[in-house]
């Protein structure tokens, strides 16, 4: 039985983004375990973390923190540059004042830090996971500042966020998934680890599935009673993420294209889950169902931009698992 289990772990893990596409919508078929869900959600973030730095060459990082200017030139065009013009956009059509659910959900998803699995899934579609999770880390560390400073100018004063306390949170988060990582490289062994990449993958596409179901509360309900509502918050969560991702390509097209699309995805797919628990938990309704819905392009997005990645990285196929 532990050997079909382990066996049936790995399957997942090297079928992981087309699991993770689907793991999104069976998140909305299954409604009712939202609730069971949900406060554990912390948790799944935590351990996708570990995963992402149990997974991740270290190696390769020092080598990317040596030559550390395009991770702070993505990190700040993330938590900085992507918000203040989407804001300002925003104003200038007058969102604010027509839609201010909607402006919560904007600075929400262009605030927030690269998404905890980025790095995941950069090894599911073949690329440099040791850029993503750098970048991550460094978005991670800049947001403590930059977050309460978006708020003033895109919200004013119907947001205020507690820079930091949410600075002590994601610190907290960042040393301890670290040292369980550390330890469970010294604890396991580092050539273990390595064999067992097919299964670290399949694990984070669980914890994905199980993050998907918790976030998807009253997501069904609004489809049933709101169908062309939903339909159309769900179309423009795809578009926000996809021209993100389509502008960052364009800034970063000077660097080499692995890494234009590594820093793209980390731009287009962001932590919501993190913002949302430093507001306490709460949103109104339309903004929650943003946020339950923004989930979709995170899933969905590296099963349909694979092909769109290996024409433009030049890659016919995923990279070998890095060493560990």
């Amino acid at each position: 039985m532990i050997r079909g289990a382990t066996a049936a772990l790995a399957w997942i893990g090297r079928r992981g983004t087309s699991a993770v596409a689907l793991s999104a919508l069976a998140g909305m078929a299954v409604p009712q375990l939202s609730a069971l869900a949900r406060p554990w959600v912390a948790e799944a973030i935590f351990v996708l973390l570990v995963f992402a730095f149990l997974r991740v060459d270290p190696a390769a990082v020092r080598v990317r923190l040596r030559r550390p200017r395009l991770v702070l030139l993505a990190a700040l065009w993330m938590t900085v540059a992507v918000p203040l013009v989407a804001g300002t956009a925003a104003r200038a059509a007058g969102l604010a004042d027509l839609q201010p659910d909607l402006m919560l959900a904007l600075f929400i998803v262009t605030a927030a830090p690269a998404i905890m699995s980025a790095p995941a899934f950069m090894y599911l579609l073949g690329l440099d996971g040791a850029l993503s999770l750098t970048v991550l880390v460094a978005s991670i560390l800049l947001v403590p500042l930059s977050a309460p400073l978006i708020g003033e100018l895109m919200l004013g004063d119907v947001l205020p966020v507690d820079g930091l306390t949410l600075a002590v949170k994601l610190i907290s988060l960042l040393a301890g998934s670290m040292l369980i990582a550390w330890l469970l490289r010294r604890l396991v062994g580092l050539e273990r680890i390595a064999a067992a990449h097919d299964h670290i993958d399949g694990a984070n596409v669980l914890l994905l599935l199980f993050f998907a179901v918790a976030v998807m509360d009253g997501v069904a309900a609004s489809f049933s009673s709101r169908p062309l509502l939903s339909a159309g918050i769900a179309l423009l969560t795809f578009a926000v993420a996809l021209a993100q991702i389509g502008l960052t390509l364009l800034v970063f097209a000077p660097a080499a294209r692995g890494d234009a699309f590594v820093i793209a995805h980390a731009v287009g797919n962001r932590n919501m889950g993190l913002m949302v628990a430093a507001l306490g938990g709460t949103l109104p309704d339309l903004t929650w169902l943003y946020f339950g819905l923004g989930q979709l392009p995170i899933y969905m997005l590296p099963l349909f931009l694979r092909p769109f990645s290996r024409r433009y990285t030049g890659r016919s196929a995923p990279a070998p698992a890095p060493p560990v």
